[in-house]
């Protein structure tokens, strides 16, 4: 799949194949030694499957960050928000450099830029996609190696959960629209993601068994249409117990307002689907006139339900179960610190065990 010719101006032609079928390749050099040097070069790689096309590295990052980028199976609101940061934060600085010429050094001088004004969060999730595509461009055989190795990220501060008290729901459930009400009770009860409640049907809710169904949520609403997709991940899908409270108002609810469209139980004013953004409105409005704190959103109310199983002592991985995380040690990270405090039980142990041993000394 390789040769060497000599042309009539006496430059020497080296053409290869990297598989039968594939895009002739050439490259022509002025002396016999270089060009047979480069022969063996090319014959080696191809035949131990380690072939780097010499010419990959020379596309631009984002003409081939866009050839990948139109390849994934990524959900709509994963497909904007790569779209957004690559479009937004790495395209001005990576844009037009080659991928093989970019070098680890200005990856890191490229997060450091950025850390001055995006959120650690957000520098990190930047740096992800970036990173994603040199991998991607390393297996495609484009690079001999990625630049996105050791690099230096701002540290994320890691904020403690505190979650709503019974009266701040209390409060917003009274605050909020009447349409919107039994909603507020269902998420505080129920522990559901935004969008799984946003995206409940009918057919997902067994009052006789006192259930729903979570294994889907709304992604987004385009000409009052809905768009569903699955889960956030696959412990995404399960099966939450409804407490009778719960129950009655969802019921209620289904029975007060019938005019509703996909079967969605949680609708606006005219019937149609929730937009996240339209809700988030009327959330801050109620919120501010219940007194929350300016930080409180929508999402509190999962916290809310998270720290109720928690002070009742269910275990880690029923609170898992219940909240559809990935882990227990994702469950572990976000809630650890409202688990009682164990010193008592911890000192009561040991004394319990070496007290004999206390009393010989």
């Amino acid at each position: 799949m390789a040769s060497i010719d000599k042309r009539p101006n006496g430059n020497y032609r080296i053409r290869w194949r990297e598989t039968p079928g594939a895009t002739q390749k050439t490259r022509t050099f002025e002396r016999k030694k270089d060009a047979v040097r480069f022969l063996d070069h090319i014959r080696g790689d191809l035949a131990r499957g380690m072939y780097i096309d010499p010419d990959g590295g020379q596309i631009p990052f984002q003409e081939y960050a866009e050839e990948w980028r139109a390849a994934q199976m990524h959900r709509r609101n994963t497909a904007k928000q790569v779209e957004t940061y690559l479009r937004l934060h790495a395209y001005p600085t990576l844009g037009n450099r080659p991928l093989g010429a970019v070098r680890r050094s200005e990856i890191q001088l490229w997060v450091k830029n950025e850390s001055a004004v995006l959120a650690p969060g957000s520098v990190e999730v930047a740096y992800r996609w970036v990173a994603s595509i040199f991998k991607a461009a390393m297996a495609d055989r484009l690079i001999p190696a990625t630049p996105c190795i050791r690099i230096s990220l701002p540290k994320r501060e890691r904020r403690e959960v505190v979650p709503l008290e019974v009266a701040q729901v209390e409060a917003m459930a009274e605050a909020v629209n009447r349409r919107y009400r039994p909603m507020i009770i269902f998420t505080a009860g129920m522990g559901l993601r935004p969008g799984e409640v946003f995206g409940l049907t009918t057919d997902r809710v067994d009052f006789v068994r006192r259930q729903v169904r979570v294994d889907r949520q709304l992604l987004g609403v385009t000409n009052n249409v809905p768009e569903f997709g699955p889960p956030k991940s696959d412990a995404g899908y399960r099966t939450v117990p409804m407490p009778d409270v719960v129950s009655e108002v969802v019921a209620t609810h289904l029975d007060r307002f019938r005019f509703r469209k996909y079967g969605l139980v949680f609708t606006n004013t005219y019937g149609d689907p929730l937009r996240k953004s339209t809700f988030s409105h009327q959330w801050r409005h109620a919120a501010t006139k219940a007194g929350l704190p300016d930080s409180a959103t929508f999402h509190d109310l999962r916290h809310f339900y998270a720290s109720l199983l928690i002070a009742k002592g269910c275990s880690i991985k029923a609170v898992q179960k219940r909240l559809g995380h990935q882990s227990a040690l994702e469950t572990l990270d976000t809630y650890s610190h409202l688990w009682p405090d164990s010193e008592d039980e911890t000192r009561e142990a040991v004394d319990g065990v070496f007290d004999r041993l206390g009393h010989a000394v």
